[in-house]
C-alpha cells in the first residue's frame, strides 16, 4: 500500500487477509486481486504489485494458494489462483484474531474519548 500522505502501510497479516478473502469469493490473477481490492476498498487502499506478488509466492508456499495456468482478459498468459482449505482454515483464525484486537483496540479508544 502506498505510504504518501494520508496513507498508510498495512499491518502484517492483512494484505494476505484480503486476498485471502477477496479468492473465497471468486478466483483472480494477480492484477485483477489488485483491481478488486481498490473498487471493494472505494479507492481507500492501493495495493502495490511489488507488495502482492511476494506475498501470492508465501501464500502458495504456505498452502494456502493454488495457481493454474490461464489467460488475461487481454489474451495474454497469466496464473489464476484460489483458495484452498487449509487457507480458509488460515482465514478463519486471522478473522477471529483481528477482531479481538480491533474490539481492544475500539474500546481503548472509546475510553481515551470519553
Amino acid at each position: 500500500m502506498a505510504n504518501d500522505s494520508g496513507r498508510r502501510d498495512l499491518f502484517p497479516g492483512a494484505l494476505e487477509m484480503m486476498i485471502l478473502q477477496s479468492l473465497r469469493v471468486r478466483r483472480m490473477h494477480g492484477y485483477a486481486l489488485v483491481k478488486h481490492m481498490q473498487q471493494v476498498s472505494e479507492d481507500l487502499l492501493q495495493i502495490e504489485e511489488g507488495s502482492l506478488y511476494p506475498a501470492l509466492q508465501r501464500m502458495l508456499r504456505e498452502g494456502w494458494l493454488e495457481a493454474e495456468a490461464g489467460v488475461s482478459a487481454k489474451g495474454r498468459p497469466t496464473r489464476i489462483f484460489s483458495v484452498t482449505e487449509r487457507g480458509i482454515r488460515h482465514l478463519e483464525e486471522e478473522l477471529s484474531s483481528f477482531e479481538t484486537m480491533f474490539t481492544g483496540i475500539s474500546r481503548v479508544l472509546a475510553v481515551a474519548k470519553a
